[in-house]
C-alpha cells in the first residue's frame, strides 16, 4: 500500500511540474519546434530543470542508500548498448511527440484539460504499446526445430 501511494504522490508532483510549466499544452510543445517560426525555447529550461533534478536526486539516492524505500535493490538499466530497438524507439517517441505535441508522461495530466485530441492521443499510445509487444512477442520468439 505504501508503495502505491509513493508512485501516486510522485507521480501528481510530476503532473504538477508539468501542468506548471505548461507542457501539458501541445500548441507550447509544438512551438518549440517551429523553429522558422513562433518559436519558443522555454522547453528547453524545461529538459535542463529536469535533467539537473534527476542528476542531483540520482546522485544522493544511490549516495545515501544501499536500496530503495519500498524494495530490496536499486534496479539500473544493465544495457549499455545503442541498438535499432533503442534507436527505433526513441524515433518513433521522437515523431510522434513532433506530430502530436503531447508526449505520454504530458499527455495524463492534460486530460483533465479537455482537448480533444488528448483521450485520442491516450488511446493511440495504449495501442501502440500493445501493437508493439505483440509485435516483440512475435519477432523475438524462439524458431521451432
Amino acid at each position: 500500500m505504501n508503495k502505491l501511494v509513493s508512485a501516486f504522490l510522485i507521480g501528481g508532483v510530476f503532473g504538477l511540474g508539468i501542468a506548471v510549466s505548461g507542457m501539458i499544452n501541445p500548441a507550447k510543445v509544438l512551438n518549440f519546434f517551429d523553429i522558422a517560426g513562433s518559436w519558443d525555447p522555454s522547453l528547453i529550461f524545461v529538459m535542463g530543470g529536469g535533467l539537473a533534478v534527476a542528476f542531483s536526486g540520482y546522485r544522493l539516492v544511490f549516495g545515501w542508500r544501499k536500496a530503495p524505500v519500498f524494495e530490496t535493490a536499486f534496479a539500473p538499466p544493465t544495457r549499455r548498448t545503442i541498438d535499432g530497438q533503442l534507436v527505433g524507439g526513441a524515433a518513433i517517441f521522437g515523431i510522434g511527440w513532433g506530430i502530436a505535441g503531447f508526449c505520454p508522461g504530458g499527455a495524463i495530466p492534460a486530460l483533465g484539460l479537455g482537448y480533444s485530441a488528448t483521450p485520442i492521443f491516450v488511446a493511440a499510445v495504449i495501442a501502440g504499446i500493445v501493437v508493439a509487444r505483440f509485435a516483440r512477442a512475435r519477432l523475438l520468439r524462439p524458431a521451432s526445430a
